[in-house]
């Protein structure tokens, strides 16, 4: 459980003022945002995605309000939304919730659309508004949420350090005869042990599968000399996202693989050393494919460097060749280049903050190859 002031400094309620001035300043009518990552960032509201609406309206002049079904008001009403002075409207079985956001909006001009809502959702707001251009939300939401205040920092440390401690407890599940499924099995279990909420994703792949990067898990069965890499991340209480990466071997891994990971782990750690305010993404992420190309890996190292984390595990900024915008304190996302031959491959990823000065790593566990006894 998260305790009530680690709440309120997570979901404060001066979001609503900030996304109401980057409403104005995008020159838009309003933003209107159903269940998923945005409503809860402003509102701490983690409603459930239904097919009756639930919409939290921002308009750039009046009051925000949150249309919501009767049967979920009492959700509404005890969640961190509760708080903030919000006006809710309920609406009943028989109403038209869509008429009744569009009724409190001006009837003209832009409105802007969560990313992620519903299509036939986007469409009847649009029927109810047809003289209303609707436009994706992501260029007020991106700016406010890619910066971590201190209250989100600290949430994702916890998630840091919750699946250091499943990585910590890998090794004693690799060996011999195991297979990929088993090993996730466990894996999953001890995610939930350690105190998220949800499992995301787990990824064991093992020898030939490692040259995967989003391998699923399998039957296959580990063997002696395996290479194993090992991608985990779930949600914790506070609705912020864990993810690492480690690469095991099962015993002795062949002599190329060393060599390379080798390679990868300075490549990491340079790219982790570039991370401070006014660097862009796109350096960051030279630094680490540059070195993996003057090594003779370039071709084998498929993906960007990195994504931003925060209530989804993969959210702005992207770090990734072309973006330049400059990296800013409370910017957090991983740092996670990977060479992948064919007959195995390699990934190590942290979570990294930007500081005022620097970086701070989210995870500590070791990046040293960890060779388990066969």
């Amino acid at each position: 459980m998260i305790d009530d002031d680690m709440m309120r400094r997570l979901y404060p309620p001066e979001r609503l003022a900030a996304v109401r001035g980057a409403v104005a300043d995008e020159g838009l009518g309003a933003v209107l945002l159903t269940p998923g990552p945005d409503l809860r960032y402003v509102s701490g509201y983690d409603a459930h995605p239904l097919e009756r609406l639930t919409c939290l309206a921002v308009p750039a002049e009046g009051e925000p309000f949150l249309v919501v079904p009767r049967l979920e008001l009492p959700a509404a009403q005890a969640s961190p939304a509760g708080r903030l002075g919000l006006e809710f409207v309920p609406w009943e079985e028989t109403e038209d919730p869509y008429a009744l956001v569009a009724a409190r909006l001006p009837g003209t001009g832009e409105v802007a659309v969560a990313d992620q809502m519903w299509a036939a959702m986007a469409l009847r707001l649009r029927d109810a508004m047809p003289g209303v251009r609707q436009v994706a939300a992501g260029a007020v939401m991106r700016r406010l949420r890619m910066r971590k205040s201190a209250a989100e920092v600290e949430a994702l440390r916890e998630a840091g350090a919750a699946i250091d401690r499943v990585h910590a407890m890998v090794p004693g599940l690799l060996r011999p005869g195991r297979t990929e499924r088993e090993v996730g099995r466990d894996i999953a279990e001890a995610i939930l042990a350690e105190g998220h909420v949800s499992v995301d994703f787990v990824i064991v792949g093992s020898g030939p599968n490692g040259a995967s990067p989003h391998h699923e898990l399998s039957d296959r069965v580990i063997e002696a000399g395996d290479p194993v890499v090992v991608d985990i991340g779930g949600t914790m209480p506070s609705g912020y996202c864990s993810d690492s990466t480690r690469t095991y071997a099962v015993g002795t891994p062949p002599e190329e693989f060393q060599t390379y990971y080798r390679v990868l782990l300075e490549a990491q750690e340079a790219a982790v050393r570039a991370v401070r305010p006014g660097v862009t993404p796109e350096a960051v992420d030279a630094a680490a494919r540059d070195l993996i190309a003057a090594a003779g890996y370039g071709e084998y190292f498929v993906h960007r460097t990195g994504h931003g984390i925060g209530l989804q595990t993969h959210e702005h900024p992207y770090i990734v060749a072309g973006n330049t915008e400059p990296l800013e304190p409370g910017m957090a996302f991983s740092v996670e280049p990977g060479i992948y031959p064919g007959a195995h491959g390699a990934r190590i990823e942290d979570i990294v903050v930007c500081t005022e000065d620097g970086f701070e790593r989210m995870n500590t566990v070791p990046r040293e190859l960890v060779v388990v006894d066969s």
